[in-house]
């Protein structure tokens, strides 16, 4: 199966209903480990309302969001204390293979990926912490004390040496990016120029109407967008504030979930579901 770019976008306002910065942190969380689950490569936080700026929440999602993405042991020097980090503690743990837990050197294999933060300069190259109990080598010193840099290591044992990669050569799944669109959701479809674009709406058609005729598409596109509503407005009501019809630039409008037992769906909730739904009919 070829590899696809699989990218969701969430609002801000995600979290406006929640008062509480800890109950803010969980549900975030919940759409981290959605999108874990299920090997999304990117996700975008975008402003849907455009009477309010959403700043406050756009960032707090994002930095939520990518220090729930970073590996525990690259946290403390990513990250500084800081008051929207206050209950991070809560956060699931990703338990991606870019995430080990209490890894040593003699653990590390050549060929395997890791991720890694330049310390400091040395005659050889650069110095980098990788998780274990002292720095690889990376011999290039083109890289800046401070960046995050995805290596493979090339030699293991009691001098560990690795050399830098592309992010999107490794074989496993590696996390995702936070992206944070200030502007509108219409921002977010001509920014993403995905080859296709679902939409998930209780206004949608029902999901399994659309199955046939979606997978078709799903198994030509190299990059697929999925887009999600806030708790009290959906998508349609989202775009008709912004001026323009959903129909316009999204390829299909999904119900997910016919027959909902209740009222409204949060967006976390939305995100599993849907997520689950398209990864048994078309993999990711």
């Amino acid at each position: 199966m070829d590899k696809k770019r699989l990218v969701i976008a969430i609002p801000a306002s995600v979290i406006s209903d929640t008062p509480h910065l800890r109950e803010k942190t969980s549900k975030v969380g919940l759409i981290g480990r959605a999108a874990a689950i299920f090997r999304v490569d990117e996700i975008i936080v975008y402003r849907d309302n455009p009477r309010e700026k959403q700043s406050a929440d756009l960032d707090l999602i994002a930095t939520l969001l990518s220090y729930m993405e970073t590996p525990q042991y690259l946290r403390k020097r990513l990250f500084k204390i800081e008051p929207r980090l206050q209950y991070a503690g809560i956060l699931p743990p990703l338990r991606t293979p870019h995430h080990p837990v209490n890894r040593r050197a003699k653990d590390l294999r050549a060929g395997e990926y890791v991720e890694g933060l330049v310390l400091s300069s040395a005659k050889e190259g650069l110095l980098v912490d990788v998780g274990v109990e002292f720095p690889a080598l990376l011999r290039d010193k083109q890289h800046e004390i401070g960046a995050r840099l995805t290596l493979q290591v090339i030699r293991a044992g009691d001098g560990v040496e690795v050399q830098a990669a592309n992010r999107g050569d490794v074989p496993d799944y590696w996390g995702w990016v936070v992206t944070v669109e200030r502007g509108s959701l219409r921002s977010v479809l001509e920014h993403v120029k995905a080859d296709l674009v679902v939409g998930t709406s209780r206004k949608g058609s029902e999901f399994t109407g659309l199955a046939e005729k979606l997978a078709g598409k799903w198994r030509a596109a190299k990059s697929i967008l999925v887009l999600f509503g806030a708790p009290s407005r959906g998508l349609h009501e989202i775009a008709g504030d912004e001026g323009w019809q959903l129909s316009e630039l999204v390829d299909f409008v999904a119900n997910t979930i016919p027959c909902q037992g209740t009222e409204t769906i949060r967006t976390e909730e939305a995100v599993f579901a849907s997520l689950a739904i398209l990864n048994v009919w078309f993999g990711f």
